[in-house]
């Protein structure tokens, strides 16, 4: 009986940790993993993204709880042939529709992001600039400048990509080879760019700053080295560098 009630207590103490540490985990993200509002895009994938891992979470502890249960509580007490169950219809039927309502849930909610992220509004962006992936680097063109002025990055100088301050940039995405996956993990955002396909991205970035970029599918050999940085700027530093990048 004692061997029990300390096996109870040790799978809720269990329990109660995985649960404080999932909680703690989305606090991190709230304030640190990734913030709400760098970008559109993460107002509309920062809940998503928390509430996906206090999912996994809950699933976790309740694995747990059902793997630990049998290990205490249905250990072996003689040599006697336990009797043989070939079947649960209600426990079967239970472990197949939970899964299918936490994935269904997860599958909307999902979709809805999905959609806002990658809506494309009929009314032309404030600015539009293209990206064209190369291996291995990054070619950045500014098109709602009238002379077009271009960045040409290499592997071992990354380019830089410049942004203003809350105004809508649509980016037109292509590739000059082969895949490549243009991504600002701060900004919670990824996008395939597809030789012969072109693809299209709009968002605006919320805060001034700094913010690392890179290719993230394995495209060659130099594939580590495809890194780029996004650099948001108020419009008249935009303008200003726009200008700086048509004279040079």
């Amino acid at each position: 009986m004692r061997v029990k009630k300390l096996a109870l207590k040790t799978l809720l103490v269990i329990g109660i940790s995985a649960l404080a540490t999932a909680a703690s985990q989305s606090a991190s993200f709230a304030s640190g993993g990734f913030s709400p509002d760098v970008s559109s895009v993460n107002q509309n994938t920062h809940a998503l993204w928390i509430w996906a891992w206090i999912a996994a979470g809950v699933v976790g502890v309740f694995t747990l709880v059902l793997i630990m249960w049998p290990v205490f509580f249905h250990r072996k007490k003689n040599e006697e042939f336990p009797r043989q169950t070939q079947y649960n219809v209600p426990v079967e039927i239970l472990y197949t529709v939970i899964p299918f309502i936490i994935v269904a849930v997860l599958f909307v909610y999902t979709a809805k992001a999905e959609t806002k992220i990658t809506h494309i509004d009929k009314t032309p962006a404030a600015h539009n600039i293209h990206v064209n992936a190369i291996q291995w680097s990054w070619q950045f063109t500014y098109n709602d400048a009238q002379s077009k002025p271009t960045v040409t990055g290499t592997p071992d100088q990354p380019p830089l990509l410049v942004m203003p301050l809350g105004e809508k940039v649509r980016f037109t995405l292509d590739s000059n080879d082969v895949v490549h996956g243009f991504w600002i993990p701060e900004f919670m955002i990824q996008m395939q760019t597809l030789p012969g396909v072109t693809n299209y991205l709009e968002f605006t970035a919320n805060k001034i700053g700094e913010f690392p970029g890179r290719c993230n599918i394995l495209c060659g050999r130099a594939h580590s080295q495809m890194l780029f940085k996004v650099k948001v700027v108020s419009p008249a530093d935009y303008t200003a560098y726009i200008n700086s990048v048509k004279a040079a």
